[in-house]
């Protein structure tokens, strides 16, 4: 926690979150025991996303959030469908983030800014359903031996990419800047 948190209570260091916090969300599925879930809720709160959510089991192991998860908004979806309401419910366009036919590379164009970035489990990626609701998905681009990077990793990627898009005076070719 940062020292300008130090004393604070959990509903104030939320409420002051709340008014800083950027347009994305982030989503991973939650289809068996998962212990990356928690690295992506620590993530999306160190990149301000504006809310975790998790598709599939309710059930998640939160050690791995080292308690960032009392400081980020998660919601539970039973499945890919109901999440995909909420998306629209938002206004957010669904990208998928996994290396699959068609993938294109994160880094290719500025990703959306009105957006829920989607994670599949670790391991098998993206589920058929949670590509089937995908507006777009983007792929992180590898260079050494390995298909892909544990999906912590790769949502600290994702993250970072989006806040280079259009973090607070960020500006990329194509992107656009944010006073």
């Amino acid at each position: 926690m940062l020292d300008r948190y130090r004393y604070w209570s959990i509903e104030a260091i939320v409420a002051d979150l709340d008014t800083r916090r950027f347009t994305y969300h982030v989503a991973i599925e939650n289809l068996r025991h998962d212990m990356n879930i928690g690295t992506v809720v620590r993530n999306a709160n160190a990149f301000g996303a504006s809310a975790v959510h998790v598709v599939g089991r309710r059930q998640w192991n939160r050690r791995g959030a080292m308690v960032t998860d009392r400081y980020v908004h998660v919601h539970h979806h039973p499945d890919a469908v109901s999440f995909r309401a909420v998306a629209d419910r938002l206004g957010l366009e669904v990208v998928g983030i996994d290396v699959v036919d068609g993938s294109e590379p994160i880094d290719a164009r500025p990703l959306p800014r009105d957006c829920v970035l989607v994670f599949g489990q670790e391991g098998s990626g993206l589920s058929s359903a949670a590509l089937a609701v995908c507006d777009q998905v983007r792929d992180i681009p590898m260079f050494g031996s390995t298909r892909s990077v544990n999906v912590g990793v790769a949502s600290g990627i994702a993250m970072t990419a989006w806040v280079r898009d259009h973090g607070p005076g960020r500006t990329r070719a194509g992107g656009s800047s944010t006073p």
